[in-house]
């Protein structure tokens, strides 16, 4: 269960603090699926990064199961980070310099050794239909098999959760249904917490659960 209570996440500035977000509370429970949409600015990529453990909140508490990520001491967040949290990006972040196979496996190369991860990663390259593929750098595919390279690394590491920022957003209309499909036949098969954040209100729509960000607290619509 990730468990989110009186979530305040604030900025200092030149004018003093800058809240972002100001009770934020809700709950999802494995096999969610959660889209968050809201005006620009309105602290929607804030909120994935503090429910990804990448930014600290200032105020309330966020849990995964019963560990609190924050409590953590630094190696111990990041091992935390890397096995139950799995992040995809609007620009998918893939290295230019590295197959697409040494993509997928980039989370895997940090912690003990994972002698299952190579076999892994061809099975997830199989499964989002980049597997003739493998040996691709990230300059010969497209924008869309560059989003696909990217939730196969998100999930390498079996994570409990799976966090989302504008996954579709840079991709076009056949590319991004394609994508959104995508996520939710993964999501669906590996029991994940799926989190989204979308301006496209047409992704949203298909999301059993719908939060909107509205004054720096997230209300929920579906």
């Amino acid at each position: 269960m990730l468990t989110v209570t009186e979530l305040v996440k604030e900025y200092q500035t030149s004018t003093g603090a800058l809240r972002i977000l100001d009770g934020v509370s809700f709950s999802l429970a494995p096999g969610d699926a959660a889209a968050v949409t809201g005006p620009s600015g309105s602290g929607k990529s804030t909120l994935l990064y503090v429910l990804g453990a990448l930014d600290r909140p200032t105020g309330g508490t966020v849990t995964l199961g019963a560990e609190d990520p924050f409590a953590l001491d630094p190696p111990a967040l990041a091992a935390f980070r890397n096995r139950r949290i799995g992040f995809v990006f609007q620009d998918h972040a893939l290295l230019p310099q590295c197959s697409v196979l040494e993509n997928v496996l980039v989370p895997t190369l940090v912690g003990e050794e994972d002698v299952q991860a190579a076999a892994r990663a061809r099975g997830l390259l199989d499964r989002v239909g980049l597997g003739h593929r493998v040996d691709y750098r990230p300059a010969q595919l497209s924008g869309g098999e560059k989003q696909r390279a990217a939730i196969a690394r998100a999930l390498i590491r079996q994570p409990q959760v799976l966090l989302c920022d504008e996954p579709t957003g840079n991709l076009d209309r056949e590319s991004a249904a394609a994508v959104a499909a995508l996520l939710f036949d993964l999501h669906q098969a590996q029991k994940t917490i799926l989190v989204v954040v979308t301006h496209n209100h047409d992704l949203a729509a298909r999301f059993p659960i719908h939060f909107e960000l509205q004054h720096r607290t997230l209300v929920r619509r579906g």
